[in-house]
């Protein structure tokens, strides 16, 4: 396939996920009259809004970025005065007067609530197999219109919504396993229920993923390129469970997926779908970061760390990968008898951590597997010094995508005349952070690691924001749209690459430019790795 075709691809994937979200944020807004509002006022301050339609100004001032993103809305943001006012677009109408038209694809969200969140079950798909129907029928739609117009968007969004949860169901279940991709095969080989399974066949063969012949279906090379990516859509398809409730978020009970007993199943996200789609998507970002844990390790033995702290631990997965590469990659490697590596898996969630243990002793490697609060790094070396004679400041600190998901905490020092750079929207229970004080709090979170990176540094993988004057200009070459959405409305804090090294100078760590990247390697980057230091 041409490099043109799979740019093309990728751009459907990306398109798919805004639609994710987009469908069920717009919606909701709509529904409350906030759009008709705004087509009406032409423009509207956030506080106002939030008065007028008694909102939670939070999450309404996220469901606004949203459609900024989507080139819908115009964001003025001023940071000195912590003002924000959206106003109209020259997509604005025509979009807003479409929105509607999601109306099916969120009662589809709402429907399938009520059915498992990864098993393919007959009564949700007869609902998606009557939208698919109106779908393939114009839906009200043009049926070839211009790939940069409102239309388009509209249609690739309810498209997303139609295939994204389906393509997870299936990759999370085996669909995509060789055997499938690599052969013809028939719907009764696949499920108990093979008539209904073919009409879900017989829709992914519209979208050209699969042919049929003689009863039989094959992947496409189009069908293949995306199955192979099945993952990307995983992460924001984990959401769905908050999006199904983003117009309660809005403008009812901020809490109602927080309240929960301690040690309950999370309310919000399928955590188990979450970690699917996260493993299949960073992939890409850890071939990197095994160029820096490679350097690290083939330095001389007493410029070496004594092991690693992975924040954050997951599955194990991770801190598994990393021990093979030091094991078959470094000359620390060869010397593991005489100097055996310290490792060290903390995480937050109890769960994670028995998962972890687990799959590190099936795979025998010996590591320390700890509860640890990313926001305590000061606990975690008292404990491991304590139980295990270790400093935290001998190991190489890491994490992945885990510093925006720290637990907000009221910062006890406000830089004096501090005016945020970052354009983002951040809430925490409904209320919303201004960018000043979110810009403090991360600088108050960078210091309590600043006295144990000082040797090593702190090694991250993390998440960004992008300007939503960008985002527009980009649709279906970035996913910043649905990270948005899905972080924004779960209290997470992505902001811009430029803030993130900014804040983290501050607190006297800086990015070592021998071993930074960002992903993609443009404007548009949403994802950076950084060796931070102590250090100019």
């Amino acid at each position: 396939m041409l490099k043109k075709d799979n740019n093309l691809l990728r751009e459907e994937i990306f398109r798919h996920l805004d639609g994710i979200v987009t469908a069920p944020t717009a919606f909701a807004l709509h529904e409350k009259g906030v759009l008709a509002h705004l087509l009406q006022e032409k423009k509207a301050d956030l506080r106002d809004l939030t008065a007028k339609f008694k909102a939670n100004e939070g999450y309404l001032n996220v469901a606004l970025r949203v459609l900024c993103s989507q080139g819908w809305l115009h964001q003025t943001i001023d940071n000195s005065t912590d003002s924000i006012q959206y106003s109209l677009t020259e997509k604005s109408e025509e979009a807003f007067n479409l929105v509607p038209l999601y109306a099916d694809v969120v009662y589809l969200l709402k429907f399938s609530e009520k059915y498992h969140n990864r098993r393919f079950e007959v009564e949700p798909f007869q609902v998606l197999k009557g939208i698919f129907e109106k779908y393939r029928k114009g839906y009200g739609i043009d049926p070839e219109p211009v790939q940069q117009s409102v239309q388009y968007q509209i249609k690739k969004h309810i498209e997303g919504i139609l295939v994204g949860p389906t393509v997870v169901h299936l990759g999370m279940s085996g669909m995509f396993h060789n055997y499938f991709m690599e052969a013809s095969f028939r719907p009764e080989e696949f499920h108990k229920d093979p008539d209904s399974f073919k009409d879900l066949l017989d829709m992914f063969v519209y979208f050209s993923w699969f042919s049929q012949k003689n009863e039989t279906y094959r992947f496409t090379e189009k069908g293949l390129f995306l199955a192979q990516r099945a993952s990307a859509y995983g992460v924001t398809v984990s959401y769905i469970p908050m999006l199904r409730k983003v117009d309660e978020l809005i403008f009812g009970n901020p809490n109602l997926l927080r309240d929960i007993p301690e040690g309950a199943k999370e309310l919000h996200v399928d955590r188990e779908m979450n970690v699917w789609g996260s493993g299949g998507a960073h992939a890409a970002y850890f071939k990197k970061v095994d160029e820096v844990i490679i350097g690290l390790f083939n330095r001389p033995i007493a410029e070496q760390p004594k092991g690693i702290l992975d924040m954050g631990c997951g599955n194990g997965a991770f801190l598994k990968h990393i021990y093979e590469v030091i094991e078959q990659r470094t000359l620390r490697g060869q010397m593991l008898g005489e100097y055996p590596l310290f490792l060290v898996g903390a995480d937050y969630n109890k769960a994670a951590l028995r998962v972890t243990r687990h799959n590190l002793i099936q795979a025998d490697i010996w590591a320390k597997i700890v509860w640890g609060d990313i926001g305590r790094p000061d606990l975690l070396a008292n404990d491991l010094l304590e139980d295990y004679g270790i400093h935290l400041s001998d190991l190489l600190n890491m994490r992945t995508f885990l510093d925006h998901n720290r637990i907000w905490e009221q910062p006890t020092h406000i830089a004096e005349g501090r005016v945020s750079q970052s354009t983002g929207a951040f809430a925490h229970r409904g209320q919303r952070i201004s960018n000043n004080l979110v810009e403090d709090n991360l600088a108050e979170h960078f210091r309590k690691w600043t006295p144990y990176v000082g040797k090593f540094g702190l090694l991250v993988i993390e998440l960004h924001t992008i300007d939503p004057f960008l985002a527009p200009q980009n649709i279906g070459k970035t996913a910043v749209t649905a990270y948005d959405a899905t972080h924004g409305f779960s209290d997470q804090y992505i902001v811009e690459i430029e803030v993130f090294h900014k804040v983290a100078k501050e607190a006297g760590l800086v990015s070592n430019p021998q071993f930074f990247s960002k992903f993609p390697n443009s404007d548009l980057a949403t994802v950076s790795i950084n060796l931070l230091s102590s250090g100019s």
